[in-house]
This record gives structure tokens, C-alpha cells and sequence, in this order.
């Protein structure tokens, strides 16, 4: 699908009742071999709401309802293309067990925040993330974060 120079994308964070995060080990991309939240593109012809839920049942084989929404990241990738993302919270709907999408990643996993905090393999975003939950209910934009050289941002904000 042709993405053109503004693209919208979507994120799941799904806690499990033991306070474990849901992340997956992407493929391909600037993400590749890092743990992330299930991700992707909104579609033509599909809302936010239903891309995040559609992408983390694509990437985790798990059925999840939207909570609400908990962030957005927003970047120009070398000053020409708009990066968006906007950061759901979601909830198991049904109980399955995870199915890894094998054409996209590694490896799907639940894993504590201090798991996450501790794994030099957990990304920029997811790391942020961590250290920021439950500490605020407004999202706040943090200016300074570089989510690494390989995206070629050339600006980069999160709203946390």
C-alpha cells in the first residue's frame, strides 16, 4: 500500500493481570530484533481503533477491546515524511493462547516492566513507557528522546 509522505500508525499495550506487558520481537524495520508493542498501519477504510485491535489479533493471535488511549508519538523521518502513532490501552476480550505472526516476528512474550526496563533489546518507546506509567494522567509531550539513528527522525515527540 502506498503510504505517501504521512502515515498514521497504531500501538497496543495489553496488561495481563499479573501487570506483564504483551510484547512481540519484530522481523524487519528500524525495530527489528527489539521487543515493541504489536503495531502497524491504519488501513483506507478503517478507524484507529479498529487497526490496533486488527493488528495486535494479526501479530498475537489475541481478541482485545480498546481502554482508552495512553500516548501518541509523532516524528518527520529526514524532514519529509510525518510519523505518527497514536498508543492505545487494550484489555483481553477472550482468552487464547498467543499465536506469533511467523512472517513478522521473532517471538511474542509477556514481560514485566522491570523485565523490560532491564532487556538493552526493549525499544526506545516501550522503555519510555515503562518508566512513565501511572505517573501522570494527561499525556505530556517529552521533547529530546532519540529512538535511535536508524529512523532518521529528524524530529521526534511523544505524548505521555
Amino acid at each position: 500500500m502506498k503510504r505517501g509522505k504521512v502515515w498514521l500508525a497504531v500501538a497496543g499495550l495489553v496488561i495481563d493481570e499479573k501487570g506483564k506487558w504483551l510484547v512481540v520481537k519484530k522481523k524487519y524495520s528500524g525495530l527489528k530484533g527489539m521487543w515493541s508493542l504489536p503495531a502497524g498501519f491504519v488501513n483506507s477504510g478503517e478507524t484507529v481503533d479498529e487497526a490496533v485491535i486488527r493488528e495486535v489479533r494479526e501479530e498475537t493471535g489475541l481478541h482485545t477491546t480498546i481502554k482508552g488511549i495512553i500516548g501518541v508519538r509523532s516524528g518527520v523521518i529526514q524532514h519529509d515524511i510525518s510519523d505518527n502513532m497514536i498508543i492505545f490501552l487494550l484489555e483481553i476480550k477472550e482468552t487464547s493462547s498467543i499465536k506469533v505472526e511467523e512472517a513478522e516476528l521473532w517471538d511474542v512474550q509477556w514481560k514485566s516492566p522491570q523485565e523490560l526496563l532491564n532487556d538493552e533489546k526493549t525499544s526506545v518507546m516501550v522503555h519510555e513507557m515503562v518508566q512513565r506509567m501511572g505517573s501522570q494522567q494527561e499525556l505530556n509531550m517529552i521533547e529530546g528522546v532519540n529512538p535511535g539513528d536508524q529512523f532518521a527522525y529528524t524530529k521526534y515527540h511523544l505524548f505521555l
